[in-house]
């Protein structure tokens, strides 16, 4: 039985439990699980307060949080190994700088998933909102690898400075998908909104809805083919239980060059319809 923290009731100032680890509870007991100080406010109260604790992380490492976690920020930061699961929503900065294990949100994430991860992989049921797998305001790299699959919607700023990696996000997405991607993939499923790949010099933005927004003018139309690489990606999301529609598997795609104010290394591809 997994170690499952349940929410005793909601809350409108957010809690921060960066120190909720589960390298750490699978070794306490749940008293001292409860006794762990988090940040609400400018107070330092426990757990305790606003989770109830059962079960154990010992032999599956797996932790469980349960109830509307939107205003839970820091679920599963720096996690390195095991299986956290939210059934429900969760807060800001889900999954950040992990390096390894799984995070997995049933219902919605707030902003900032996986930023800066370095490992493992992030599954949302449900919407994410802006700056996924982006870098921190002052930092040198968003993501360096790593899988993060958004199943719904997914805000700004989609790979922020992404370096190594693959982001996937099946609904809709906001504004300057890859800025300032310097390697790595994302793939859209659905519509998309403006400047997509400004400043990117490496890396693989993908369209598979058919449509995209309009390129920028530092962007050059190379060919349209079928690239091979391409269907291994899409049938491993598949095995891995992400939706891709079969049109996509053996489509052809347009690829521009670009961003040429940059390298001029990186791609585009849109999915040609029909």
């Amino acid at each position: 039985m997994p170690l499952t923290l349940t929410l005793k009731q909601l809350t409108a100032i957010p809690i921060e439990v960066d120190g909720i680890r589960l390298e750490t509870v699978r070794e306490q007991s749940l008293d001292q699980i409860r006794a762990t100080r988090v940040q609400y406010g400018n107070k330092q109260p426990t757990l305790g307060e606003f989770f109830d604790a059962s079960g154990s992380a010992a032999d599956d490492n797996h932790l469980v949080w349960v109830g509307d976690c939107s205003k839970v920020k820091l679920i599963g930061t720096n996690l390195t190994q095991g299986t956290i699961t939210v059934e429900g929503h969760a807060g800001m900065h889900l999954g950040a700088e992990m390096t390894g294990g799984e995070v997995v949100c049933e219902g919605n994430a707030a902003d900032w998933v996986g930023a800066e991860m370095k490992g493992g992989r992030i599954r949302v049921r449900g919407n994410a909102g802006h700056c996924v797998g982006a870098v921190y305001r002052g930092g040198r790299r968003g993501m360096t690898g790593g899988e993060i699959l958004i199943s719904g919607n997914a805000g700004n700023e989609i790979g922020h400075t992404l370096r190594r990696g693959l982001i996937a996000v099946g609904g809709q997405a906001g504004d300057a998908i890859g800025f300032n991607l310097l390697a790595g993939s994302i793939f859209i499923f659905g519509a998309a909104g403006i400047r997509p790949g400004a400043g990117m010099r490496r890396g693989t933005i993908v369209f598979f809805g058919g449509e995209a927004p309009p390129m920028l003018p530092t962007f050059k139309y190379a060919c349209t083919y079928r690239p091979d690489y391409l269907r291994v990606y899409l049938l491993h999301l598949k095995r891995n239980g992400f939706a891709v529609p079969d049109d996509c598997l053996n489509a052809a795609y347009r690829r521009y060059n670009g961003d040429f104010l940059e390298l001029g290394k990186g791609e585009i591809l849109v999915r040609q319809a029909g």
